[in-house]
């Protein structure tokens, strides 16, 4: 197989993964290779790879033993029980991402307020935009890579540096609060809703309301992974 290309990375590993699944006669309950195998044939790095196989996991493609290895799964039907499951068994590292997330968004989307210029308000219109149409279309990776690059923009247009790295760094390295708030039922369509009464403040270099926007958005975020996580228990 190819090296992967640099462009969309963490949807190109999973369409890869997928593709050696499909090519190469894996079927369920067989070992899948590792992650360093992963890494090796696919000429990306560990992250890169972790990230992918996060992804397949939630939508129950593949399951991850810790010291076991990477198994094949039947998806026929499974993808909400499993996103269940993978939701309970990551429930501590999700609350510690929404904790920092209400420490440092809020003030970033204040700052965004004041600092933003044209170029900044465009992206985020842009990728608003993306989102909804990838909703519409069903594709959950690509919204989830929206609603990322949307934080990640609104944390540039603070223009403080050390902000916008922590942010990129976060959405790279810390992705499940990301993900466990768009696989729960109706949170994209509140999201889509929210992210536009934040870019709406942001516009109207409203601080305060940018600021409370986000603090609303990420809470509403965090209550609707609590409610789905207390259904399931």
């Amino acid at each position: 197989m190819k090296p992967i290309k640099r462009v969309r990375l963490s949807e190109s590993v999973i369409a890869a993964v997928k593709e050696m699944i499909a090519e190469e006669g894996f079927k369920p309950d067989d070992k899948f290779y590792s992650e360093n195998e992963l890494t090796k044939k696919l000429q990306v790095s560990r992250s890169s790879v972790r990230e992918a196989l996060r992804m397949l996991e939630v939508t129950g493609q593949v399951s991850v033993k810790q010291g076991k290895g990477i198994f094949i799964l039947d998806a026929s039907g499974e993808q909400f029980k499993t996103f269940s499951t993978w939701l309970k068994n990551n429930e501590q590292s999700i609350k510690d991402n929404f904790e920092v997330r209400l420490i440092i968004e809020p003030k970033a989307a204040g700052r965004a307020a004041e600092n933003s210029d044209v170029d900044d308000i465009e992206q985020m219109e842009k990728v608003c935009s993306q989102f909804a149409r990838f909703n519409k279309d069903k594709n959950i990776e690509e919204v989830i890579q929206c609603d990322r690059r949307f934080h990640r923009i609104l944390a540039g247009a603070t223009k403080n540096i050390t902000l916008h790295v922590l942010m990129k760094s976060m959405t790279a390295e810390l992705p499940n609060g990301w993900i466990s708030s768009l696989y729960t039922p109706g949170r994209i369509e509140k999201t889509i809703d929210e992210h536009g009464d934040i870019l709406e403040a942001i516009k109207k270099r409203d601080k305060t309301g940018a600021e409370n926007a986000m603090t609303r958005h990420l809470i509403n975020a965090l209550h609707d992974i609590n409610k789905q996580i207390s259904k399931e228990s």
